[in-house]
């Protein structure tokens, strides 16, 4: 085992062994830095799968992060017949250990979401998939949100989206109990920067971060520049004023009512979305190119029945 710390980055082949349970992974290269720790991707000796796996900068910060995921595991484990449906909050933690670098420092290994985070995916897609992508992430919020938790640092860096639109939350680091205050925020999503509400976790606060959330993606400038006021005069009614002005009025009005807290809970929101701001996709609309290896297949089982074909029409 090569010897780890929790601050410079680690080269591809170094090997996190897990003191108590055995499990080694070998890291492959860097997914990313937050706040409270750094993500890796590995892959487990005598395994094909990838994961993802997290060492924190401080052992009591992580250890809380490892504590919430935790939580929300064995909530999904309660309502395991409905997970098989809807793959809630889709196994998130797989498991947790610690390693020996003169101290034992925790870590914790999750699954492997592969995908673009949220803005570099609709910059590249375009604003038309935020309907389904949106109904995604709120369902996703929802779960959340029934097992007791609210997300806190709801950003688009934090959420990643597969080439079909599928969105994830990632890093937990923020998520908090419902009633205990937000443990982390980002300023421009928070409730209390623009004089909204407390940093109370409830589940307004994460409906008032998505709505924000989509302001950004669609009016950046205009987000940047209502942020720049002074503390004292910064309020919603700036963020009310950027909400009308999107062209799309349904999308205005959900999110107005979501930044006045408005809706009764995560269910009402998402259902609300799913019927006024969400349009199934077709084909054509997703204009998503065909893998190169599945036109090679459809290629070459088409050249197969040919040969076949020519052999039995001969005999």
């Amino acid at each position: 085992m090569v010897g780890m710390s929790s601050n410079p980055p680690y080269p591809a082949g170094t090997v996190v062994a897990g003191k108590w349970r055995g499990n080694r992974y070998v890291v492959e290269r860097l997914l990313g830095r937050g706040a409270n720790g750094t993500v890796y991707l590995v892959k487990r000796e005598g395994r094909r799968e990838w994961y993802a796996l997290k060492v924190g900068y401080d052992t009591l910060d992580l250890q809380s992060e490892i504590n919430v995921l935790t939580s929300l595991q064995s909530c999904r484990k309660r309502n395991e017949h409905r997970a098989r449906r809807e793959n809630p909050l889709s196994s998130f933690l797989l498991e947790a250990d610690d390693f020996v670098d003169g101290n034992n420092v925790p870590f914790y290994v999750m699954r492997y979401v592969q995908g673009k985070p949220l803005h570099l995916f609709l910059s590249k897609n375009g604003p038309s998939w935020l309907g389904l992508v949106g109904l995604k992430l709120l369902n996703n919020i929802r779960k959340l949100h029934e097992c007791g938790f609210v997300f806190g640092d709801l950003k688009p860096e934090n959420v990643m989206v597969s080439d079909y639109g599928e969105a994830e939350l990632i890093d937990f680091g923020g998520a908090s109990p419902i009633g205990r205050s937000v443990k982390q925020f980002t300023e421009w999503h928070d409730r209390g920067f623009w004089n909204a509400g407390s940093r109370t976790g409830d589940e307004g606060y994460d409906l008032f971060a998505f709505a924000i959330l989509c302001l950004r993606l669609l009016n950046e400038q205009g987000l940047k520049t209502a942020a720049t006021q002074l503390p004292q005069t910064r309020n919603v009614e700036e963020l009310l004023r950027l909400a009308r002005t999107l062209p799309d009025k349904k999308l205005a009005s959900w999110l107005i009512l979501a930044i006045k807290g408005g809706f009764s809970g995560s269910e009402q929101a998402m259902q609300t979305w799913k019927e006024h701001i969400y349009t199934p996709r077709t084909a054509k609309q997703e204009n998503i190119a065909t893998p190169r290896w599945l036109k090679s297949a459809f290629a070459l089982s088409l050249f197969v029945l040919a040969i076949t074909m020519f052999w039995l029409f001969r005999l």
